[in-house]
């Protein structure tokens, strides 16, 4: 966890991008686990994962099972490579913004 500044610094809190309980790429991610390894995500499927390049069995727990809410973007990145994923931009539908 980062540490609190002196100076009275805050970071900043994005309206565009708000979410309740943890970040939804850590569903998404879920998701194409289960499809790519054809059951629930479980020790096997994450070590498959960590030996094709991605990060930890116990980095990827703490995304499933544990208390991360925010994972960094080079390991998200990591993670869906290494399944054989990309990630693309795209535009947002109305539904989207709700």
């Amino acid at each position: 966890m980062a540490k609190k500044r002196s100076n009275g610094y805050k970071p900043p809190i994005y309206q565009s991008y708000m979410f309740r309980d943890k970040d939804p790429v850590i569903d998404e991610l879920r998701s194409m686990v289960e499809d790519t390894y054809g059951h629930r995500v479980n020790h096997k499927s994450l070590a498959a994962v960590t030996q094709a390049g991605g990060p930890s069995i116990s980095c990827m727990n703490a995304w499933f099972f544990g208390k991360t809410k925010r994972p960094v973007n080079p390991t998200i990145e990591a993670a869906g490579r290494a399944m054989g994923f990309k990630r693309k931009w795209v535009r947002m539908t109305a539904s989207d913004r709700e």
